[in-house]
């Protein structure tokens, strides 16, 4: 289990779709493995694998101290409400701003051995579970607001 690199803002690479994972195997494993602890390396609380350099539909949220969850190719399903709140990025070093997300979603995904499940969340996991999907498709939290697209155009990406 390695840590790898975090991609940063301006990388062309966060700006791409990320592919469905077709291989359920070691690959997949150790590369979840290395998102972990990666993302606790970093004191993240969730990481999308685009975020590592490798376009693949997978992405980890700790729910709870030492409680993973391991998210393959997920859907979002269903989502209600609105609800704004603060969010940072792994691969936005240092800034933060308000977001508004859905305040609740349902997903359907797949395991690291390629089962699939749904699970539903709420508030504060709801809101990391839509940040780390959108890193999926190719999506930033500083692309919603204005003060973010502004961050964004100071720090040459535009």
């Amino acid at each position: 289990m390695a840590i790898r690199k975090i991609v940063t803002l301006g990388s062309e690479t966060l700006r791409k779709t990320s592919k469905p994972v077709r291989e359920f195997d070691e690959s997949l494993h150790a590369l979840l493995d290395d998102m972990k602890n990666t993302m606790i390396e970093r004191n993240g609380v969730g990481i999308a694998a685009v975020q590592v350099g490798v376009l693949r539909r997978a992405i980890v949220i700790e729910l709870d101290e030492g409680e993973f969850l391991e998210v393959v190719n997920p859907q979002i399903l269903k989502t209600k409400g609105k609800v704004k709140g603060s969010e940072g990025c792994l691969s936005v070093p240092g800034f933060y701003c308000d977001v508004e997300r859905p305040k609740y979603v349902k997903v359907a995904a797949y395991d690291r051995n390629g089962q699939p499940f749904e699970f539903e969340a709420k508030d504060y996991i709801a809101r990391c579970v839509c940040h780390e999907i959108d890193h999926l498709n190719g999506l930033l939290f500083v692309d919603y607001t204005d003060e973010g697209k502004k961050y964004k155009s100071e720090h040459g990406e535009v």
